[in-house]
């Protein structure tokens, strides 16, 4: 099974509210081994990113005002998940708003939910009633986070890739 195991970090909550994705990041996996294979953009919201998202992520305007915006990268990332792999988010709600709506305001079709995999829920399935945030699964799973310090798309997208084969061999 081909797998991209993906990761946006954003200006905000909402694109409904004019939030846009300032980072994005993919690993792929075949048959739930990492390929090696790898995405990762910053990308210039065309916006101001508010201090306490900087303060989640570490991505302020400086750091983006020189980078491609989303439309400018759409064709390569569009290249990299290809048209049959599953995307793989950890809450891929939140995600996957972003990405459709910039997929939408750079004039492409969405990304149809049937591709779409969220670890949360899977591994809320599995672990009903306890914390399933990355950091708590990594813990759980024996993933090594200890180098994590902000959200950064392209690291936790790694980290994901280990998570999720775990959660998956959880469910055989």
């Amino acid at each position: 099974m081909h797998e991209i195991i993906f990761d946006v970090e954003t200006t905000g909550l909402s694109p409904y509210y004019g939030h846009w994705i300032v980072e994005i990041g993919a690993v792929e996996m075949v048959d739930l081994e990492y390929t090696g294979r790898t995405v990762h953009r910053y990308i210039n919201p065309e916006r101001d990113i508010p201090e306490y998202a900087t303060e989640i992520h570490g991505i302020d305007n400086a750091k983006v005002a020189d980078c491609p915006i989303f439309a400018d990268i759409v064709d390569a990332w569009l290249d990299f998940i290809g048209d049959t792999a599953k995307l793989v988010a950890h809450n891929a709600q939140f995600d996957m708003r972003f990405l459709n709506a910039e997929l939408h305001r750079a004039g492409h079709n969405p990304i149809a939910s049937a591709r779409v995999i969220d670890s949360l829920a899977l591994a809320k399935r599995i672990y009903p009633g306890q914390p399933n945030n990355l950091n708590a699964l990594c813990g759980r799973l024996g993933v090594n986070n200890t180098h994590r310090t902000l959200h950064g798309a392209l690291s936790d997208s790694k980290i994901l890739c280990e998570v999720y084969k775990k959660l998956r061999e959880n469910t055989k």
